[in-house]
């Protein structure tokens, strides 16, 4: 009786430190944690205003990171349908940053952009008016194992923004 408590004791001591590597693994050293797809849920709206329309979110593919003063930064893919072909060919998430960040080394101030990855091994942001603001080599990914429509994950002291195996990297 007491060798079964002694294991089921050891059993609860592995399990509890398995959910604290897990839990960790999410959250960036600059302290930012990468948020659930049920949180970010609860943050992006069912609509968003890009180019003159109103584009539904596809809220199942959104990601965001929430740091540790409270800012965050969210991203969602959006239904482009509606909007004209040279709009959808680079529009293709809402991505709302309440910080400053850099992505790829470059620097893009707080609010609401357009995103999208491109052919060529590219990454565009675009303002609200679908003007192109600037456009950064992305990266593949072929070691990942079950790639996404978009995430985002912790890699060090970056974050990785995945849309399939492609990503880019940003920072605070």
């Amino acid at each position: 009786m007491r060798v079964l408590f002694k294991l089921r004791a050891k059993a609860l001591v592995i399990a509890t430190a398995a959910l604290v590597l897990a839990a960790t693994s999410a959250v960036a050293q600059n302290g930012g944690a990468v948020l659930t797809v049920a949180e970010t849920t609860k943050l992006l709206p069912a609509s968003v205003f890009f180019r003159g329309q109103s584009a539904t979110t596809q809220l199942r593919n959104s990601g965001g990171v929430k740091f540790s003063d409270g800012m965050f930064v969210l991203a969602t893919l959006v239904d482009t349908s509606g909007y004209s072909s040279d709009v959808s060919q680079k529009y293709q998430a809402y991505f709302i940053t309440e910080v400053p960040i850099k992505i790829e080394g470059h620097d893009l101030a707080a609010g609401i952009y357009g995103i999208g990855f491109i052919p060529g091994q590219k990454f565009i942001v675009l303002d609200v008016g679908a003007h192109d603001l600037f456009t950064v080599a992305s990266h593949s990914d072929a070691d990942m194992k079950r790639p996404t429509p978009l995430k985002i994950v912790a890699d060090g002291s970056n974050f990785r923004l995945y849309e399939g195996r492609n990503y880019i990297d940003f920072s605070r």
